[in-house]
């Protein structure tokens, strides 16, 4: 039997991630906040089935190949049960924030379950004014934030009318593969490997010069890379986590920081990285530590999507490695820095090479790939503190069953020694913030959310002034009192899985 549907290395790299560490849960997720009154469990259930044939990787399940000889691969689930990855729960009176985050939290505390389909949705009741919530996680095997966020386009309409002419589902799984039909399409592989290897260079030699500007540009972009793996100043940011995770979240509104943007000469992803830059640095100031320029270098994820690939579910991204600006005390100095450190690590092919490493990868035998993986996943690291997504959302409001999408939440998974991680995520004319952190050694994320927003209004308050040269010089701002730690716990009611509970 030939197995067909091999996940790409960058997407095995996150099963193998978990695998050597079992403190990571390495799901993404975005909590959907809708306009009462929350459907039933069977109304909501018979809109999910209705569009599962938009989304093959809803029915199928990872299978890894034994001893690694192949990367693993995707296979229908013939058990596959709607009831079991679609939940229920209810938050405790009143059900604010503080409530919805510490549910978060817990939730995304928890594996998936690798022996079934790798998502579960969360219809979260409880919430003020007769709101309800949906909680998306799905494994970062099978999308990255470009991706999964397209999957809302398949999940959800654009119009409070829904979507007409839905696909008829037609689907009958394939009988699942047994370890020696893994086993021997492996081998295959394997043995293909070297043919297909010769292909691939004899196509690089038909154009010399794209391969010689190719190689030029990722030795180049290697050697950025290189420099940027020294290890970071030890701060308490990082360091081990367990197994547990916190949650809050930061809002802001997407016209006030475009119009920083605007007025400081930078761009919308200097204005959210500045704000959480001042952010880092109130938390360390907090904590009686130094904010030292290299106390804080977050991993930013860049997409590498062609035009038209967004609803590919698999991960196409490379990185950036920042620096952030932690040690400037003031907000529109750290705007500037941050402008010039992406514009410096843009031109630096550091992403170019990411990319070329990660297609590199996929023409390679895969047993080196994946112990190589598996080697530097069990390696202690100290270069890395903390991550930074940016997510582009939809700018026109999204529908569930009639009912209106009123914001959309981000949340980024930690691993590895990062003890926080911030996700930013951008819908209709809102920016949101959410910031996860490891339990025990990272409570103040709701205090970390505060100071993102005081930043971005500090910012705003700074008159990034006219047009921003370096000779400008920026009004100094006092910076804003902390504000006071969001209440730590409400107690919410939880279904017992894998049956959905009814609220």
């Amino acid at each position: 039997m030939a197995v067909a549907d091999h996940m790409s290395p960058l997407d095995a790299a996150f099963l193998i991630l978990e695998d050597a560490q079992p403190e990571a849960s390495m799901a993404i997720s975005s909590v959907a906040v809708i306009e009462g009154p929350a459907p039933s469990h069977e109304e909501f259930l018979a809109a999910i089935r209705a569009r599962l044939p938009l989304v093959a990787r809803y029915r199928q399940k990872a299978r890894q190949v034994p001893l690694d000889l192949g990367p693993p691969v995707w296979v229908d689930d013939p058990a596959f049960d709607l009831n079991y990855h679609v939940r229920r729960v209810a938050l405790a009176p009143p059900g604010g924030d503080a409530a919805l985050c510490e549910l978060v939290g817990d939730i995304m505390s928890q594996r998936l379950d690798r022996m079934r389909p790798l998502w579960e949705y969360w219809v979260i009741e409880g919430l003020p004014d007769g709101r309800w919530a949906l909680l998306s996680k799905v494994h970062h095997c099978m999308v990255d934030g470009v991706s999964g966020t397209h999957l809302y386009y398949a999940i959800f309409d654009e119009s409070p009318e829904g979507t007409a002419n839905l696909p008829q589902d037609t689907w009958t799984p394939q009988s699942e593969p047994s370890p020696l039909n893994l086993t021997e399409d492996a081998l295959r592989v394997l043995l293909r490997n070297p043919a297909d290897q010769a292909r691939m260079i004899a196509r690089a030699l038909a154009s010399p010069r794209d391969v010689t500007r190719r190689l030029t540009d990722t030795v180049r972009g290697l050697t950025a890379l290189a420099a940027a793996l020294r290890p970071a100043t030890f701060t308490t940011l990082a360091g081990p986590i367990g197994e547990h995770r916190r949650y809050a979240t930061a809002r802001a509104a997407l016209a006030e920081a475009k119009e920083i943007a605007h007025r400081a000469g930078t761009t919308f992803n200097d204005v959210v990285l500045a704000a959480i830059t001042g952010g880092y640095r109130t938390l360390l100031r907090e904590r009686g530590e130094d904010p030292d320029p290299q106390a804080v270098r977050s991993l930013v994820p860049v997409s590498v999507r062609a035009p038209g690939d967004e609803g590919v579910c698999e991960n196409r991204i490379s990185l950036l490695l920042a620096s952030l600006p932690v040690h400037l005390a003031d907000p529109a100095e750290r705007l500037r820095a941050v402008h010039d450190r992406l514009v410096a690590l843009k031109g630096s092919g550091e992403a170019q090479a990411g990319q070329a490493l990660s297609t590199l990868a996929r023409h390679q035998p895969f047993p080196p790939v994946s112990w190589g993986m598996r080697l530097a996943a069990r390696l202690p690291q100290r270069q890395i503190v903390t991550v930074t997504t940016n997510v582009p959302g939809p700018r026109k409001p999204l529908y569930l069953l009639g009912r209106r999408t009123l914001e959309i939440l981000p949340y980024v998974p930690i691993a590895t020694r990062l003890r926080t991680g911030v996700s930013i995520f951008t819908y209709c004319d809102q920016v949101t913030f959410g910031v996860t952190g490891d339990r025990d050694s990272a409570p103040e994320v709701g205090r970390l959310a505060r100071h993102i927003e005081d930043e971005l209004h500090q910012l705003s308050a700074a008159h990034l002034l006219k047009a921003a040269g370096p000779e400008t010089a920026p009004q100094r701002v006092k910076p804003a009192k902390p504000a006071k730690p969001a209440r730590q716990r409400e107690t919410a009611r939880r279904p017992t899985a894998p049956q959905p509970h009814v609220a």
